[in-house]
């Protein structure tokens, strides 16, 4: 059973008593409310990073050492979302799930030939591979010369001995629709930092 009794006057709460309240309750209430506004600011960025980083560009983690010298094991680095691509681009793309990255070499219509040491002709014109420190003629089962289908790029790793590309019918010439970016910043390690 609930009981109650009556409040005499010298047991009202004194003006600071009641200021003092009221200034905690103003405190909790302005802290929680700048505590709502940091959270959702903190989403807001986050949530616009990650459609920038998915949809604009694209930041990846450099596996294995198909792209040595250029880029190795571990290096972080962003890409640029776009469908126009120069010979000596970096790309990446997906295939078979993943996402792989190689150089591009020769576009739709041209003519690639690899000779035994590894020198590369596009059109019967050798192309400058400064980016190289040994060439090879790798992995190759496709009959030279070739000529790079409609709508797709021929593509080869920087590390030829070991690098699986274009020059191997496995993973064969590149689509458009498989491009994921050009690579044009590495950003880790930064030993490593600056434009490709």
């Amino acid at each position: 059973m609930s009981r109650a009794r009556s409040i005499s006057p010298e047991n009202f709460p004194t003006s600071a008593q009641l200021e003092a309240e009221l200034k905690s309750e103003r405190y909790k209430r302005n802290y929680h409310s700048a505590l709502r506004g940091t959270v959702f600011t903190l989403i807001t960025v986050a949530a616009v990073a990650v459609l920038i980083a998915v949809l604009l560009l694209p930041v990846l983690q450099i596996y294995g050492t198909s792209m040595n010298p250029t880029l190795g094991e571990g290096d972080i680095v962003i890409s640029v979302k776009g469908n126009s691509f120069s010979t000596g681009d970096v790309v990446a793309f997906y295939y078979n799930n993943k996402i792989l990255v190689k150089r591009v070499i020769a576009h739709a219509g041209d003519w690639v030939q690899i000779d035994d040491d590894g020198n590369v002709f596009v059109n019967n014109k050798q192309i400058d591979e400064p980016y190289l420190l040994d060439k090879a003629k790798g992995e190759c089962n496709i009959t030279l010369p070739y000529q790079v289908p409609e709508g797709r790029i021929f593509v080869m790793g920087d590390h030829r001995s070991v690098s699986i590309d274009s020059r191997n019918t496995a993973v064969g010439c590149v689509a458009e629709e498989q491009i994921v970016g050009k690579i044009v910043f590495c950003i880790w390690p930064l030993k490593n930092f600056g434009k490709l």
